[in-house]
C-alpha cells in the first residue's frame, strides 16, 4: 500500500520519502554486491573491467589480457592471448575514463561495485527531478520508488560491474536537460551517452525519434538520430576494426549472424540483411513468443503496466527492445542482465509523460500551456495495445488517485520484487536461496564464509606482481595485475612479446564439484581442470604447494609438498566419476 501513502502525504514528504527510498537501495544493494563479492560470486567481467581501470592507472588505457582471452585471434584463430590487447575493439568504452581518477584513489575491484551502485541510485534522483517537471511530487515519488522496485534495474546493479550501470543516468539527465532547454548540457549528456559504448547510440536514437514524431524539437531529434546512427556506423566499421576484428567477426556474428552470410559481418551488412529479409526479421522479432512476452511484461510490470500503453515509451525504448528482439543467445532476453537497462529510461520517461497528458485530459485542459496535450501524434492504430493488451474499464487508469489503481500499482511493485528475488539475480541471494531445485544445489551461509576464508588464505601466499592462472570466480580476486587468465589457459604473450606461462595457478575445484550437478559449463570446466592439473604437477613443470577445502594452490618450477599432494590425490578420487 505504499503508492496510497505518497499521494496523502504533504508537499515535501514525498521527495523526503524517495531519499530514504534512495538509501535503502543503495544501502542493501551495496551490503548484498560486496557479500557477493567477498563470498566468490562474483565473476570474470568483474574481472575485466578491474584490470582495465588497473592497467588504466599504469599508463596502459584499455589493455587487458582477460578481454584478449575472448578475442576472436584467441577464439577462432587458436592465438595466445596478449597483455597489450586493446579492449576498445570488443567495446568501445570510452566514458570509463571519467571514474579513472575515483579507481586511483581506491584501486580495488571494490571500488567498480560501489561505483556501480552509486551511479544507478543516483539516477532514481534524476528520474524524480524529470518526473516532478510534469507531475505531482506525489505521483514523481511513485515513480521514482518503481525505479528502485524494478527487476531490470536490481538485477544488472547487483551483478559484477558493467558499463551499461551509466545509461540510466545519462539519459534521464540528457531528458532533464532537454524539458529545461539546457541545450548545452544536453549536448554533453548526449556525448556521454555515445562514450558509454558503441551500441549506447541506439538509446539516444530512440531519444531522438521521439523528438521528431511528438513534433515537440525535430530540428534536433533529426540531429540527434544522425548523429547516433552515424556514430555507430562510423565507430563499427572504421575505428573500432583499427583495435582488432573481434566487432566483425565475434560480437556481430554470436549476436546477429543469422542475417549475415558468411563467417563476418559489418554493421551494415547486418543491416542489410535484416532489410532484405523481412520474414526472417519478423520471425526473429516475435520468437520465442512465451519469452519476448515474458520479458516484456516483466520490464512494464514495475510501472503497473502503463509503458505498454504509453506511445512515448515505445518511441523511446523500441530501439533497444529492437536490438534485443532482433539478437540470438540467451542473454538478449534475461531482465537480470545489463541490457534489460538499456530499456528502462524510454520507459519510465513515458510513463511520465502518459501520466501528465492523462491528468491534463481529466481537467478538460486543451493546448495552452507548456505541456502539449498530444504528445505523440501518430495514428492510435500504431499502437493498439491498450484495448486489446488491458481488459479494464478506462475509468481504471483515469488518475493516480484512484484507490483501485493505487493498490493495483503496490501490488505490482510487490511482485517486481518478489520475482527479483525469487530469481536470484546473479547468484546474489544464493546464501538463502537454492542455485537449482533438480538437482538440489545450495550451499549454506556459514559454508560460504568458511570456504572464502580458506581461498583467501591462500591468496594471501601469490605475489601482487605474479603472474596467475585462475578459475573463473577468484579472477576478479587477482585481477589488479598485468598478467592474469583464466584456467585452463595458462600461455600469453607478454610485453616484450614473448610466449610465458603463469607462474601461479589457483583453482577453485570445490566450486565446480557443488555446481556440477546442475549446470554443464561447471561440469566441463571441472573435467578440462582436473586432467591438466595432473598433467602439471606429474610433469614436475608445476608444484602443487596447498590443497585445502577444495581450493588448489601450484606454483611452476618447485617440487610439490607431500601433505598438499595427498589431499589432492584423496579429493581427485572423489571427484573420479564425475570426470568420467
Amino acid at each position: 500500500m505504499g503508492v496510497v501513502k505518497f499521494l496523502s502525504k504533504t508537499k515535501n514528504t514525498p521527495l523526503k520519502l524517495v531519499v530514504w527510498v534512495a538509501i535503502a537501495f543503495f544501502a542493501v544493494s551495496l551490503l548484498l554486491t560486496l557479500h557477493r563479492y567477498y563470498n566468490f560470486y562474483a565473476s570474470y567481467d568483474q574481472g575485466i573491467f578491474n584490470q582495465v581501470f588497473w592497467n588504466g592507472t599504469h599508463g596502459r588505457m584499455f589493455e587487458s589480457s582477460l578481454s584478449s582471452a575472448l578475442s576472436t585471434n584467441v577464439v577462432h584463430d587458436r592465438q595466445l592471448p596478449e597483455v597489450f590487447y586493446y579492449r576498445l575493439g570488443q567495446h568501445f568504452t570510452p566514458a570509463l575514463i571519467l571514474w579513472l581518477p575515483i579507481y586511483a584513489l581506491f584501486p580495488s575491484p571494490v571500488t567498480l561495485t560501489v561505483l556501480q551502485v552509486t551511479l544507478v541510485t543516483a539516477a532514481g534522483l534524476v528520474l524524480y527531478a524529470l518526473a516532478r517537471h510534469y507531475l505531482a511530487p506525489q505521483l514523481s515519488a511513485a515513480i521514482a520508488i518503481s525505479f528502485y522496485c524494478a527487476n531490470a534495474v536490481i538485477g544488472p546493479t547487483l551483478g559484477n560491474f558493467h558499463d551499461i550501470c551509466q545509461i540510466p543516468l545519462y539519459v534521464f539527465s540528457l531528458l532533464l536537460a532537454m524539458e529545461k532547454r539546457r541545450w548545452r548540457i544536453f549536448a554533453i549528456f548526449a556525448v556521454l551517452i555515445l562514450a558509454v559504448r558503441e551500441d549506447a547510440g541506439i538509446t539516444l536514437f530512440g531519444v531522438g525519434f521521439y523528438m521528431i514524431c511528438s513534433r515537440r524539437y525535430p530540428r534536433t531529434g533529426l540531429v540527434v538520430c544522425a548523429l547516433s546512427f552515424g556514430y555507430i556506423v562510423a565507430l563499427t566499421n572504421l575505428i573500432m576494426p583499427l583495435f582488432s576484428a573481434d566487432i566483425s567477426e565475434r560480437f556481430m556474428m554470436e549476436r546477429f549472424g543469422q542475417y549475415a552470410e558468411g563467417d563476418r559481418a559489418s554493421t551494415l551488412q547486418i543491416l542489410w540483411g535484416m532489410i532484405s529479409n523481412p520474414l526472417r526479421l519478423l520471425g526473429e522479432l516475435f520468437t520465442p513468443f512465451d519469452r519476448t512476452l515474458k520479458y516484456l511484461l516483466a520490464q512494464w510490470l514495475p510501472l503497473a503496466f502503463i509503458p505498454a500503453i504509453s506511445p512515448a515509451s515505445w518511441a523511446i525504448a523500441g530501439f533497444p527492445l529492437l536490438k534485443l528482439f532482433l539478437g540470438k543467445g540467451e542473454s538478449v532476453l534475461a531482465i537480470n542482465i545489463r541490457y534489460a537497462m538499456t530499456v528502462v529510461p524510454g520507459l519510465f520517461y513515458g510513463a511520465i509523460l502518459w501520466w501528465r497528458a492523462r491528468e491534463r485530459g481529466s481537467r478538460g485542459e486543451g493546448e495552452r500551456g507548456r505541456f502539449p496535450s498530444s504528445l505523440f501524434p501518430l495514428p492510435s492504430s500504431l499502437f493498439p495495445l491498450p484495448s486489446s493488451f488491458f481488459p479494464l474499464p478506462s475509468s481504471f487508469f483515469l488518475l493516480p488517485s484512484s484507490f483501485k489503481f493505487q493498490r493495483f500499482w503496490a501490488f505490482c511493485l510487490c511482485l517486481s520484487l518478489f520475482f527479483t528475488f525469487t530469481s536470484n539475480p546473479n547468484q546474489t541471494f544464493s546464501f538463502i536461496l537454492p542455485d537449482a531445485i533438480h538437482p538440489w544445489v545450495y550451499v549454506p551461509i556459514t559454508r560460504q564464509w568458511q570456504h572464502a576464508s580458506q581461498i583467501r588464505s591462500l591468496l594471501d601466499r601469490i605475489p601482487p606482481d605474479a603472474s596467475v592462472a585462475a578459475t573463473n570466480y577468484i579472477i576478479p580476486h587477482l585481477s589488479s595485475r598485468r598478467e592474469i587468465l583464466r584456467l585452463p589457459r595458462l600461455e600469453l604473450r607478454n610485453d616484450a612479446r614473448e610466449v610465458v606461462k603463469m607462474e601461479y595457478v589457483i583453482a577453485d575445484m570445490w566450486q565446480l564439484q557443488q555446481y556440477q550437478t546442475a549446470f554443464k559449463r561447471e561440469r566441463g570446466q571441472l573435467r578440462a581442470i582436473a586432467p591438466l592439473i595432473d598433467l602439471l604437477s606429474n610433469s614436475g613443470e608445476y608444484g602443487i604447494i596447498a590443497f585445502q577445502d577444495g581450493v588448489i594452490l601450484m606454483k611452476k618450477g618447485i617440487p610439490s609438498e607431500s601433505e598438499a599432494v595427498t589431499s589432492w590425490k584423496s579429493f581427485r578420487q572423489e571427484i573420479e566419476p564425475i570426470l568420467k
